[in-house]
C-alpha cells in the first residue's frame, strides 16, 4: 500500500487533505517536547561537564577511551539506530491502518532496547573486572554518569514501547488518532540522538 495524501494522517488526527493545518503541527503533542527539551538540556549540561573536564585533564581523557570496551559501544549504537528505524516503520505502519505491522516493528524495538540494556550492564561489569570505577579517574566518573543516567533513559523510554504496543492491541491508538504513539516515537528518537553523539565522545575521541 502507497502513502498518499488522501490516507495518509500526519500527526496523528484527521486526514491531510482535510486537515491541510496539521502540516504546520509539530508530531505528536506540546508535553512531549516539553520533556524532550528538558532532557535535551540536562544531556547539554552533562556534554559541558564533559568538555570542562577534558580540558582540565586532557591526559585522561585522551586515555580513557583505551580501556573501554569499544565494541560493546559500537553493538549498542546499532541496537539503538536500528530500534529507531523499528519505531519509524512502527509509526508508519499505523499511519497506513495496519496496527499488526506495527506492533510487530514496535517489538522489535524493544528487542533492540532490551540488547542494549543487557550490553550496558554486561559493560559494567567487564569494566569492574578490569579496574574501571567511577573513583578511578574524572574520566571514567563522567563516563558513568553521562551513560548511567542514558541507561535510565533507555529502560523507561522501552517501557513506553510497550505501553504503545497495549494500546496498539487495545485499539486506543488508530489511523485516525495516535497522537501518543507519535510522541512516544519522538522521546525514542532523542534518546538515540543523546546516544549518537555520548557514543564518539567517551569510546572514540581522543
Amino acid at each position: 500500500m502507497s502513502i498518499t495524501a488522501t490516507d495518509f494522517h500526519l500527526n496523528g488526527s484527521g486526514i491531510v487533505t482535510k486537515e491541510p493545518e496539521t502540516l504546520n503541527k509539530i508530531p505528536g503533542n506540546r508535553a512531549v517536547w516539553v520533556g524532550i527539551f528538558a532532557e535535551m538540556t540536562e544531556f547539554a549540561l552533562f556534554f559541558l561537564v564533559y568538555f570542562i573536564a577534558k580540558a582540565h585533564y586532557p591526559e585522561q581523557f585522551n586515555q580513557g577511551p583505551l580501556k573501554l570496551n569499544t565494541l560493546a559501544g559500537t553493538f549498542n549504537t546499532f541496537a539503538l539506530i536500528s530500534s529507531s528505524y523499528f519505531v519509524a516503520k512502527a509509526l508508519a505502519a499505523v499511519r497506513l491502518n495496519d496496527p499488526k505491522k506495527s506492533i510487530t516493528w514496535l517489538w522489535r524495538a524493544v528487542f533492540c532496547g532490551c540488547v542494549y540494556l543487557v550490553i550496558k550492564i554486561w559493560e559494567y561489569h567487564w569494566n569492574v573486572d578490569q579496574g574501571i570505577t567511577t573513583n578511578t579517574n574524572n574520566f571514567y566518573t563522567v563516563y558513568y554518569y553521562l551513560t548511567f543516567n542514558h541507561l535510565l533513559h533507555v529502560t523507561w523510554a522501552s517501557g513506553s514501547l510497550l505501553w504503545a504496543i497495549r494500546q496498539l492491541k487495545a485499539g486506543n491508538y488508530t489511523q485516525n488518532n495516535h497522537l501518543g504513539f507519535t510522541a512516544i516515537a519522538c522521546y525514542w528518537h532523542m534518546v538515540d540522538l543523546a546516544w549518537v553523539i555520548i557514543f564518539p565522545l567517551l569510546y572514540v575521541l581522543r
